[in-house]
């Protein structure tokens, strides 16, 4: 499983932006690269804006190391359709980020945790999978023993983020539904996403 070592945050100073919209971000207040040469700005390569392109999309959802991520390339390959849109609807049909965008959980690393820990059930049954594919009209529900969590309360009272519409959540039951893959436009990001960059760096 990969992991994240080190402070979740620089990676938003790395690429220069808020990746998941936090007012904690230290991008907030210094706008540029960690490191002693960090100032120093560079227009980047083509190459340079479809990796970081690439290192957006891969870091917004937590912890998705490089083999994992290329295998959802792959499969958005053999779909019909557009690549780019494809891959979104795979990242976003994952169980954490389903609980993510559900709003039971406040960051896309907290999500992961509650999954893993056993947290969540699918339609009734406990899955403890964070990349668990998650399909149309599937019933993701925080276990009625967990609702009382503090991370699961943060989330519930933070106005940070949006529900998007193809989530139907009833909070007081603690339920959420799928009901349909979304395309890029759907997705409530909080920067630029740009799939189609991703996939002209996969496509090399």
């Amino acid at each position: 499983m990969s992991k994240r070592q080190s402070s979740k945050y620089k990676i938003d100073r790395r690429l220069g932006v808020n990746l998941w919209g936090r007012p904690k971000s230290s991008i907030n207040n210094r706008d540029y690269p960690p490191g002693q040469h960090g100032q120093r700005r560079r227009k980047p390569s083509d190459f340079g804006t479809q990796l970081m392109a690439k290192q957006k999309l891969k870091g917004y959802y937590g912890n998705i190391g490089e083999k994992k991520f290329r295998r959802y390339y792959e499969e958005a390959v053999r779909r019909r359709g557009d690549t780019g849109e494809n891959l979104v609807g795979l990242l976003e049909r994952r169980l954490d980020a389903v609980v993510y965008r559900s709003k039971f959980v406040p960051t896309v690393f907290s999500a992961r945790q509650i999954v893993n820990h056993g947290h969540i059930l699918v339609n009734g049954k406990r899955t403890n999978i964070p990349s668990y594919q998650v399909q149309d009209d599937d019933v993701v529900e925080v276990k009625a023993k967990s609702r009382e969590l503090p991370l699961v309360l943060e989330a519930m009272a933070s106005v940070e983020r949006e529900l998007p519409d193809y989530i139907s959540v009833d909070y007081g039951k603690m339920t959420a539904t799928f009901l349909r893959g979304p395309g890029l436009a759907d997705v409530p990001y909080p920067v630029q996403m740009e799939p189609n960059l991703v996939i002209e760096f996969y496509s090399r």
